[in-house]
């Protein structure tokens, strides 16, 4: 974080300090979480869902935390009032915080600020694009998924004067938040992946969701650049929407409609395209790269390091992003060759010693993502001949498409052979019975009321050469039983650390 004064931040917030806080004191960090406060930090005391930041400012001072940022006064164990800047709502102060900062970044430093969105893949796409713009400059992007009004601010708080590019990660859960985060960052660059009936619930349906997240390119200057999915008509039609140039990215085989124009003549300005696509026998994506404008685009051989053949869409919008970026191409396609995850839970592999391999792909879920996952899975089992578990678990938030959503997943395992389908949790119910209808039974199907109960299944069931697959929205709980699975109970990596309230669950 830049170093910033007490009297800074009350002015950039609208807040108030207290009397015992100093107008000159500084700070160099900021986390709404207790346990991540070093001296001269500033401790952010945001409520919570289920738990309120303002009862750990006492841990928070003792950490050595500098100044608090608050929505009340407290006092110490003498009654002295907590040097604070006073806010009416810390969430919004985090917002204009974020502001602020990311205006004197580019007074210092030629920053570009990258906005990502999209019903799914924007954590890869965030963290492939982190991979190529780190080798140009120091990138700053999102831990984990801070998407929100939260995470992004968050994710700014972490940059520095030196910062040369900014990928922010932004989610939704209703009309407009993407308009509001947008503001507080002003991108010169923003990708939308695709627009899918993820949440279709909270938004009223589908064409809301292609609303909202179109007002991340309305948001653009006209220097900058929308990178959509030319694959996905709901992003397609955003091309009106944009003040700003257009890239497009595809994974379409064939006849594509390359770009002819110059980079600076026209909307339109170059195309990304993942050429020739197939995968390996571990289910990597292969295929030729092929980034620029017209006759004048080059080809290059990319062998992802990710699991699954969905993710070439996020490859090619992470090269079209970093093209739009100044990037020269062999430099994104070099960068692009292997790299493989690094956020946790999404399509994570890990290979047991006796020979059973865990995929954790329960960090988020929607019905697009859900297939996606599952092809994946049933052609990994037909092209090794091992066997595979579907562990599946409740999509939430889908509204009134909820029960129709999850029956059509439940028979859309069983038409891909998947050998065996364990459903966990009493809210992804009509997954198993749909599966039952379609044909499944026996051994082939098991219903565990919660997690331990399908740990103890699994555990008391897979071989060695087994493949397990385990996909779920992060509250269903999945993604924990699918760690336990991978190391052990003891084992079990931590994942953002963060205290129960502390923060959202990521948006979509």
């Amino acid at each position: 974080m830049i170093e910033l004064s007490a009297s800074a931040i009350a002015e950039a917030t609208g807040g108030r300090l207290t009397a015992t806080a100093s107008p000159g004191a500084t700070v160099d960090a900021a986390t709404t979480d207790s346990r991540e406060i070093s001296p001269g930090a500033l401790f952010i005391a945001k409520p919570g869902e289920h738990a309120d930041g303002h009862d750990f400012i006492p841990t928070a001072r003792a950490a050595g935390a500098t100044l608090i940022l608050a929505q009340r006064e407290t006092t110490d164990d003498d009654g002295h009032p907590d040097p604070a800047v006073l806010v009416e709502d810390v969430v919004l102060a985090m917002g204009r915080l974020a502001s602020y900062i990311v205006e004197r970044i580019r007074e210092h430093s030629p920053t570009t600020v990258i906005g990502i969105t999209g019903s799914a893949g924007k954590t890869t796409t965030k963290d492939l694009l982190a991979t190529v713009l780190s080798t140009q400059g120091p990138t700053v992007a999102p831990q984990n998924s801070y998407n929100g009004e939260v995470g992004v601010p968050l994710t700014v708080f972490t940059a520095s004067l030196e910062t040369r590019y900014l990928v922010i990660e932004m989610g939704a859960d209703q009309v407009g938040n993407i308009e509001y985060l947008s503001s507080l960052v002003k991108p010169d660059i923003g990708v939308v992946l695709m627009v899918g009936s993820a949440h279709a619930g909270k938004f009223g349906g589908i064409e809301n969701i292609a609303r909202t997240k179109g007002e991340l390119v309305e948001a653009l200057p006209a220097t900058g650049y929308a990178v959509l999915n030319r694959d996905d008509p709901r992003v397609t039609a955003m091309a009106e929407r944009t003040p700003g140039k257009v890239a497009w990215f595809s994974v379409e085989n064939g006849s594509f409609p390359w770009v002819d124009q110059d980079l600076d003549d026209g909307k339109a300005a170059f195309s990304a395209l993942a050429d020739s696509l197939t995968t390996n026998g571990d289910e990597q994506p292969v295929f030729e790269l092929r980034l620029g404008a017209g006759t004048r685009a080059e080809a290059f051989p990319v062998v992802s390091g990710l699991t699954g053949r969905h993710h070439a869409a996020n490859i090619a919008a992470a090269a079209a992003a970093a093209f739009a970026a100044g990037l020269p191409a062999e430099t994104i396609a070099t960068a692009l060759h292997g790299a493989g995850p690094s956020s946790r839970r999404r399509m994570e592999r890990t290979d047991r010693e006796d020979g059973v391999t865990i995929i954790n792909d329960a960090y988020n879920a929607n019905p697009e993502s859900m297939r996606a996952a599952l092809k994946t899975l049933a052609t990994i089992g037909r092209s090794t001949g091992r066997r595979t578990w579907a562990v599946l678990g409740e999509m939430l938030e889908l509204g009134d498409a909820r029960i129709p959503e999850h029956t059509a997943i439940g028979t859309a395992v069983v038409r891909l052979n998947i050998d065996q389908f364990v459903v966990v949790g009493r809210g992804a119910r009509p997954l198993y019975t749909s599966a039952v209808n379609e044909g499944s039974w026996g051994e082939e199907i098991d219903f565990a009321e919660d997690v331990d109960a399908a740990e103890e299944l699994l555990n008391r069931r897979l071989a060695p050469g087994d493949i397990v697959l385990l996909k779920s929205s992060n509250g269903a709980g999945l993604g924990e039983l699918g760690d336990r699975l991978a190391y052990g109970r003891a084992g079990t990596p931590t994942t953002d650390g963060s205290r129960a309230g502390d923060r959202k669950e990521p948006n979509p």
